[in-house]
């Protein structure tokens, strides 16, 4: 059973200075990302019908600046995340997220948008419209699918397309203060249900 989330997590990002908040964020919240790793991989497995990976950020390059957020992710490789299209379940201090991810590593960019574009009334009956949608990932929250409209979808993917650096994310963002997140098998089903929303989207990656 999984125990949630709870404002000692969130308050991580809080404590200064890089040694000091990634010590409290390895013994506070990397064992939480890991279990949810262990209870999850297997649940994308079956969803995807390939083999999925979890991978629980290590912010090893980081030499000066402490994290903002912290994350596991799951792709089909042993290797690694970022080239490839994702799912995520990560934190910043004001919010949990739990999102479809293609970041600017991957070279699926172009292949993901050009399949959104022509697919973009089936996304949007399909999207939830308080979904959010990124073109960041270090940026906290985003636009709801509702609020973006069929215009700002398109200008988020055509940016997908044409531009090296961008990116897009879309799923669900949870407030800190949410009671959802203190109980963690309700949690979890949440959890799952957002993976089998965006499911689509990663499937539109290939």
């Amino acid at each position: 059973m999984f125990s949630g989330f709870n404002a000692d997590d969130f308050d991580v990002f809080a404590v200064p200075g890089l040694e000091a908040r990634m010590s409290v964020l390895i013994d506070r919240i990397r064992p939480k990302l890991n279990e949810l790793g262990t209870l999850l991989a297997p649940v994308l497995t079956d969803l995807c019908g390939e083999p999925m990976f979890a991978h629980v950020a290590k912010h090893a390059r980081r030499k000066v600046n402490p994290p903002n957020d912290t994350w596991v992710a799951f792709a089909p490789s042993k290797r690694g995340y970022k080239a490839h299209p994702h799912f995520q379940i990560g934190l910043f201090g004001s919010h949990l997220f739990v999102q479809f991810a293609i970041i600017y590593e991957s070279d699926k960019k172009s292949v993901f948008a050009e399949h959104a574009l022509k697919q973009l009334d089936e996304i949007e009956k399909h999207i939830p419209a308080h979904y959010v949608w990124s073109g960041d990932h270090m940026v906290p929250g985003g636009d709801k699918q509702g609020d973006l409209g069929h215009e700002g979808l398109i200008k988020l993917l055509e940016r997908l397309r044409t531009v090296k650096a961008s990116e897009a994310l879309c799923g669900i963002i949870i407030d800190r203060n949410d009671p959802l997140l203190l109980d963690g098998d309700a949690f979890v089903e949440k959890v799952k249900e957002t993976f089998r929303t965006v499911l689509p989207l990663y499937k539109m990656s290939f």
